[in-house]
C-alpha cells in the first residue's frame, strides 16, 4: 500500500522543498540532463514560475510539502497522440509505492483530458525501480534502444514502455 500523498499543480512556495528533495545525485542520475545536478533555489524557482500554470506537471505532495513530480509532455507533427510521462520523487520516500501509484492516476487524466493515443516512458536501463513501477501500471516494454543514452560519459540502453487508450 502506498504512502499518503496528493498531487496538485506547483505553486509558489515549493521552492525550498523541492531544493530538499530535488538536490539528489540518485535522482538526477535517472533524469534527462536538463533536470540541474545540483538543483539549486534558483532552478526551483525557475520551474515553479514555469509550472505553476501548466496543466500537464504536477507536485507529488506529503504532509504539504513537494517531495517530487510527475507530468507529461505532449508530443507534436507525426508524434501528436503520444505523451511521454516522467516523474522523479525524493530518496526519503523511495519504497513506499508513490510512483506506482500516481502513474496510473496521470495516464487516467491523460487519456480523459487529451487526445492521446499512446503515453510512453524511456528507463535508463539500470532503473529497475522505474521499469517495475510502469509495469505494476501496466505499461508494456517496446524496446530496448541500444546505447542510444549518453550520460556522465557513458552510454547506456533504454527501455522504452508504453501504455495505449
Amino acid at each position: 500500500m502506498s504512502q499518503d500523498y496528493t498531487l496538485r499543480q506547483w505553486r509558489l512556495g515549493d521552492e525550498e522543498s523541492l531544493v530538499r528533495n530535488a538536490n539528489n545525485y540518485k535522482i538526477w542520475k535517472n533524469l534527462k540532463d536538463i533536470f540541474p545536478n545540483p538543483y539549486t533555489i534558483e532552478d526551483a524557482g525557475a520551474w515553479v514560475k514555469m509550472a505553476t500554470d501548466s496543466e500537464e506537471t504536477f507536485a507529488i505532495v506529503i504532509d504539504n510539502e513537494a517531495v517530487g513530480g510527475i507530468g507529461i509532455l505532449l508530443k507534436e507533427d507525426i508524434y501528436q497522440k503520444n505523451a511521454e510521462i516522467g516523474y522523479w520523487l525524493g530518496e526519503d520516500y523511495w519504497g513506499k509505492g508513490i510512483i506506482s501509484s500516481a502513474i496510473p492516476k496521470i495516464v487516467d487524466y491523460t487519456f480523459k483530458k487529451y487526445d492521446i493515443h499512446r503515453i510512453y516512458a524511456g528507463v535508463f536501463e539500470y532503473n529497475l525501480a522505474s521499469m517495475r513501477a510502469l509495469e505494476k501500471a501496466g505499461f508494456e516494454k517496446e524496446a530496448i534502444l541500444k546505447e542510444s543514452l549518453f550520460k556522465e560519459g557513458h552510454f547506456y540502453d533504454e527501455h522504452i514502455y508504453a501504455k495505449f487508450k
